[in-house]
């Protein structure tokens, strides 16, 4: 088993990190530019938004498929396949010739990017030992919001100089350099023990994760936390697009620095899971989620910015800790473990939306902190339910 901190692990947790910030750049540039397609396409704050909500429901399905596969062929292929597929697809993005053929091929690319993230963690799991396990996981889920970021910013800034095309075209052919540098840099896997695959027992594993209440708690917690998380950015960009802000699209990618936020929150999650145990932090975390969820009420530009930084690093902390849980108490069948996680994440992604919309139709952004701080409200509850299992067992 690797161990934390050797040279191995730094090789390995580098691709990783790489993979993870090449696979969030792609999900996540068109985010800025929602409220600027909107006007283009004479479409609803809701329909825009399926440019976000296709991809990540089309995510959520291939983690269903990569998951089980890659207990029987490994996880190097898959990763290394999908990410390249992935900057193809953004490549064509640039080229779609209407709103009908940007969601086709979205829906598209949703798919082919979820091989890495259904498979990454389980290769750890694979190849470190705990103690590298953990620190690897807060560096790999850092590199998520490090993603986001760089989506974000990339695509704000590139729409702003050339439109839509010029961001797909620039996240397109980062990807393909970058995934040149994954191939190179993954090490071969020697721990991995494949398992044939059988759609009976692909099924059979899924079933027994989703009949365990310490993983149905976790992945109810993610789902949740992201729903909320993710589609805040998505309404912000509506609110701040309008008066009396008006920022543009490329201003708008440079509200997502606040992600950073949450790469701190997730590079520390593993000292702090070690003074205070995994559930507490969780709970530490969705605390601090809905704290910075009310700072972002202020009218004040500057205390938006930074309760959305809050909200960041309270979101990361507990999306950590609570994606290693799952690697921790899964009996066997750890790639569809955590790929059954990530479904529960990227479907409560997409399901946002849905959930948020008549909050922010009735009062606005107030609106919005209100549905929040309701289903936060849920998730606090599962977190301290889990903090009770962990007394029980320590």
């Amino acid at each position: 088993m690797i161990e934390a901190k050797s040279p191995a692990w730094w090789r390995a947790t580098l691709a990783l990190c790489l993979g993870s910030l090449l696979v969030f750049i792609n999900l996540y540039a068109p985010q800025p530019l929602l409220p600027g397609l909107k006007e283009v396409y004479g479409v609803s704050t809701l329909g825009v938004s399926l440019i976000m909500s296709i991809s990540t429901l089309s995510l959520a399905f291939s983690l269903l498929v990569f998951g089980p596969l890659s207990d029987a062929i490994g996880r190097e292929s898959i990763m290394r396949i999908t990410l390249l597929l992935s900057g193809l697809c953004s490549l064509a993005l640039a080229f779609a010739p209407n709103f009908e053929m940007l969601l086709a091929l979205r829906l598209l690319q949703g798919f082919v990017l979820g091989g890495l993230p259904a498979v990454a963690i389980a290769w750890m799991g694979d190849e470190f030992d705990k103690p590298a396990l953990l620190s690897a996981v807060g560096l790999y889920i850092g590199a998520n919001s490090l993603g986001g970021i760089g989506g974000r910013v990339v695509g704000g800034s590139m729409a702003e100089i050339g439109g839509p095309s010029a961001a797909f075209l620039t996240v397109g052919l980062l990807t393909l350099l970058g995934s040149i540098l994954f191939w190179r840099l993954l090490p071969t896997s020697r721990a991995f023990t494949p398992t044939p695959f059988h759609f009976t027992t692909a099924l059979r594993d899924l079933a027994g994760h989703l009949r365990s209440p310490v993983l149905l708690a976790a992945y109810g917690l993610g789902g949740i936390n992201f729903l909320i998380f993710i589609n805040q950015y998505s309404y912000i960009t509506f609110r701040l697009a309008d008066a009396p802000y008006q920022l543009a699209a490329s201003s708008l990618g440079l509200i997502f620095l606040t992600y950073l936020g949450g790469t701190i929150g997730s590079t520390l999650s593993g000292r702090f899971a070690a003074k205070m145990s995994p559930a507490r932090c969780m709970m530490l975390g969705i605390v601090i989620l809905m704290l910075g969820t009310l700072v972002t009420l202020a009218d004040s530009l500057l205390l938006i910015v930074l309760g959305l930084t809050i909200n960041a690093f309270g979101f990361f902390l507990a999306h950590s800790l609570a994606s290693s849980w799952v690697g921790r108490y899964a009996q066997g069948a750890r790639g569809s473990a955590s790929a059954l996680y990530l479904v529960f994440y990227y479907v409560g992604a997409s399901l946002g939306g849905f959930w948020l919309e008549p909050f922010w139709r009735w009062n606005g952004w107030q609106g919005v902190a209100w549905g929040s701080w309701v289903l936060l409200s849920v998730t606090l509850a599962i977190a301290f339910a889990l903090w009770r299992f962990e007394r029980r067992v320590l």
